[in-house]
């Protein structure tokens, strides 16, 4: 990560032609302020919290949509929302970082594809379009719903403001409820085809994203599951589709960026944002 390098990132998330793709590693420093504990934010971590702490089969264990699929077919689809409505619903966490960091630059477009609320806290004093993924729902055929903020609630609306910024929060939120989750196999599959299909994204979106570049923070690129939905989401990328931070990346994320265009940059989040950041 060299000062050239880091400005040029800055520079362009502030402006918005580099968007920021936000996985599980942004939540590393996020604690439960009553217990100390990590938030969930991983697939381990994830699959122990819905199981009360306990480890499931080792096919199970492989990845949290896996996970969830058993826990729905066992107990109901109910049971998986719930869990997630409870940890990311849960208001005692501590801030990450990097939504500290967003938040005093304001980038005008983030995609966050983990489902806690901090992304929304962060323009919670700005009006601004949220988009939120759902999956299996009858009706328009659409995998998304948007809501517009207007500094206290959100509504229900058809299509993104102009000029405010946009956030995507693909695996779903807990606010304003309602939307639902990407969280089992069988909801992957689905967004995943819709998304293929061009049914997840609004269609303005799809003609504001067209040339933009992504920095990926926080997310491995080890899984076919987070791949396939990266790879759908940045569609229409500019020719150099950008960047992911990975301090060590394994031979499998190289070959993937590198048939993607996407430029590893052998650092970690502190880097970008400040190492003092990260450690507070």
């Amino acid at each position: 990560m060299t000062p050239a390098l880091r400005a040029t990132l800055i520079a362009g998330i502030q402006d918005g032609s580099i968007v920021p793709y936000l996985g599980c590693g942004v939540l590393a420093d996020v604690r439960h302020t009553d217990t100390g504990a990590a938030i969930p934010a991983d697939s381990d971590s994830l699959i122990l919290a819905m199981n009360n702490g306990r480890p499931m089969s080792p096919k199970l264990m492989y990845e949290f949509p896996r996970a969830a699929m058993n826990v729905e077919l066992k107990r109901g689809r109910g049971a998986v929302t719930r869990f997630l409505d409870q940890v990311y619903g849960d208001s005692r966490w501590t801030r990450a970082a990097v939504h500290d960091w967003l938040r005093a630059i304001r980038p005008p477009y983030v995609i966050d594809v983990n489902r806690d609320t901090q992304l929304q806290d962060s323009y919670a004093d700005t009006p601004h379009t949220l988009i939120v993924g759902v999956a299996r729902v009858t009706g328009d055929g659409t995998r998304y719903r948007l809501f517009a903020w207007d500094g206290e609630k959100y509504t229900p609306t058809s299509d993104l403001a102009p000029g405010q910024p946009i956030l995507f929060k693909p695996m779903g939120t807990p606010r304003p409820g309602g939307a639902g989750y990407i969280a089992s196999d069988a909801d992957y599959v689905d967004y995943i085809t819709e998304l293929m299909g061009g049914f997840a994204i609004p269609p303005t979106l799809k003609t504001l994203r067209q040339g933009k570049r992504y920095l990926l923070m926080g997310l491995r690129l080890n899984r076919d599951t987070e791949r396939m939905v990266m790879a759908d989401i940045i569609y229409a990328a500019h020719t150099s589709p950008g960047w992911v931070l990975i301090a060590e990346p394994t031979a499998k994320e190289e070959r993937f960026c590198a048939r993607l265009g996407l430029e590893i940059i052998r650092a970690d989040i502190g880097e970008l944002i400040g190492e003092t950041a990260m450690a507070a």
